[in-house]
């Protein structure tokens, strides 16, 4: 199954080719609070922080590599929207070629340097063992990561958002069994969270390997292609490291602000790492918006109808600005019998209540900036201008980092809480005023063969 986001009305194929993205990551979100609430209500209230206070790290890790292999397929989502299909081949070769690279590389990586992470981001004694239990084991599981944001990624990048679902649904309740079978019958502690998430994500990229084969043959490389080519390598990275630098800047960020509050102890910790859980669902909208953006940004630009690429952005602003009012009463709003589901009956929870409180609202009054990083971010990556978006990165990263600082020499807990607002605010304004830049390089661009699309 194919979907040509070039043609028809832009808001609703946008709109059609996200709902199942939008169920897809609350599902991947689902891989991540189901270890959170299993280890939290089966383990301990410290293995539930152990798990949070590594969240960051992971993100900056697997955020790499995601970011590469979301790249590497902007040049099939273009080709695709071209009508060029031995171009979509050679793009598919490459970019599995290179995310083997990826994979080799940042697994020896992560791997050699963990401790010294943990130690730099003050960890706290009685979770850094379960702590590096589980991150070390999840960075074991890179290379399903990588193969399953790689295919699922090439699916979506000719419009197919469905495929990668159903295998992600069946992923996603595989997980939960094997959280259960692993912590609770096994007690193999975090460590059984992480081995459950890394099987999962496995058999998930299994099932999208087979489904290309089967349905997907524009996708499926010849025989003579298996070898790097250096037009469409030059062309994947000039697009896919910014892109993963711009995850891996916006991580430091995030593992600066842990390390913040990190230094408020177990409590703030667990109390912090649930509510960001609970942001994290809200978050899903926005993000799955930013990734259909993406594909329609690139499959539009492919074909070279710059005006339905601004209708289309037009629209989506709209549409999130809506949803992030209405998602900021939310969660604000179900805060509390969200946060019950993460501890079991004997934890202390008025003594939590307060910084995830503190948390919650302060990211719930800047929901309409972060939705729109997502959408001009996007954007401008679909279009094939990495650097912009990278440099946003380097702005949200700063204005996390200044603000944890700053909570760091003053103590203040509510600073700390306020790194993940004072950086979208930044990277906001930034990636805004960067959309417009680029968006009139489009024109020039395709200028002469600018089309208007159906």
């Amino acid at each position: 199954m194919q979907g040509n986001l070039t043609k028809g009305s832009p808001i609703r194929v946008i709109l059609k080719f996200m709902i199942p993205l939008f169920i897809g990551n609350i599902f991947q979100v689902f891989y991540n609070m189901v270890d959170t609430i299993i280890v939290g209500r089966y383990v301990s209230a410290d293995a539930l922080a152990a798990v949070g206070s590594t969240g960051s790290v992971m993100f900056l890790i697997i955020g790499f590599c995601g970011g590469l292999t979301t790249g590497f397929t902007v040049l099939t989502s273009q080709r695709f929207g071209a009508g060029d299909k031995k171009g979509m081949k050679v793009s598919v070769a490459n970019a599995v070629i290179l995310s083997v690279i990826v994979t080799v590389v940042m697994t020896s990586l992560s791997l050699l340097l963990l401790h010294p992470i943990l130690k730099v981001m003050n960890t706290p004694k009685e979770i850094y063992e379960m702590a590096y239990s589980y991150i070390s084991t999840i960075c074991i599981g890179i290379v399903f990561s990588v193969a399953y944001n790689l295919l699922s990624s090439l699916l979506r990048s000719i419009g197919n958002s469905t495929a990668p679902l159903f295998f992600l649904v069946f992923s996603a309740c595989l997980n939960v069994a094997l959280d259960l079978l692993f912590v609770i019958t096994f007690k193999m502690g975090v460590a059984g969270a992480a081995w459950a998430t890394n099987v999962a994500q496995g058999l998930s990229a299994v099932l999208c390997a087979i489904y290309i084969v089967i349905k997907n043959k524009d996708l499926v490389p010849e025989r003579g292609m298996w070898h790097l080519d250096k037009k469409a390598t030059a062309f994947q990275m000039t697009v896919g490291m910014p892109m993963a630098l711009q995850f891996s800047i916006t991580a430091s960020g995030t593992v600066v602000m842990q390390t913040a509050v990190n230094l408020f102890g177990a409590t703030a910790v667990a109390a912090f790492t649930a509510a960001n859980k609970v942001h994290n669902l809200m978050m899903q909208a926005m993000m799955s918006m930013g990734q259909a953006m993406a594909t329609y940004c690139g499959q539009n630009m492919g074909a070279g109808y710059a005006d339905r690429i601004s209708k289309g952005v037009r629209s989506s602003v709209i549409t999130m600005t809506v949803y992030s009012i209405l998602s900021g009463i939310a969660v604000v709003w179900l805060l509390k019998p969200l946060m019950g589901i993460f501890f079991s009956g004997n934890v202390d929870m008025a003594s939590m209540m307060p910084y995830a409180k503190i948390y919650i609202v302060q990211c719930a009054l800047f929901y309409i900036p972060l939705s729109y990083i997502f959408i001009f971010r996007n954007t401008m990556q679909g279009c094939g201008y990495g650097l912009l978006p990278m440099l946003g990165g380097v702005v949200e990263m700063i204005c996390r980092v200044s603000v944890a600082v700053l909570s760091m020499h003053l103590m203040s807990y509510r600073l700390a809480a306020f790194c993940d607002p004072a950086a979208w605010i930044g990277a906001g304004l930034f990636t805004g005023v960067s959309y417009i830049f680029v968006m009139k390089k489009v024109y020039r661009t395709l200028s002469g063969k600018n089309k208007t699309g159906a």
